[in-house]
């Protein structure tokens, strides 16, 4: 079963176009890990003058938590990480443990 997911980012404003051109070419061992960790269909929004990234997944596999972690191993993964990192700024309100504050679906129709 296809579980959908939402998450929320600041974003600082300096770093905005530095963000979108590293999305521009993102590394392809990046795009196989998401692939590798069940992750397809992701999407990343920008909401200005408020700078907030809005992104959206669709997670196929059936250990969330396993395939994150594994993910988060991934010396490309965390290389990759630490050059968008500097770019974002995560909500106070997130959850311990979170960067990307995850958010409920409330609605959804095909």
């Amino acid at each position: 079963m296809v579980q959908r997911m939402g998450m929320v980012i600041g974003i600082e404003p300096d770093r905005i176009e530095e963000y979108k051109r590293l999305h521009a070419a993102v590394w392809p061992e990046i795009l196989a890990q998401l692939s590798a960790c069940h992750v397809t269909n992701y999407s990343i929004f920008l909401r200005q003058p408020e700078n907030l990234m809005f992104a959206y997944w669709e997670y196929a596999g059936s250990d969330f938590a396993g395939d994150m972690a594994r993910m988060a191993a991934n010396p490309r993964t965390r290389a990759w990480w630490a050059l968008c990192g500097p770019c974002q700024r995560p909500l106070e309100s997130r959850a311990k443990g979170e960067w990307w504050a995850m958010m409920t679906e409330v609605f959804h129709h095909d």
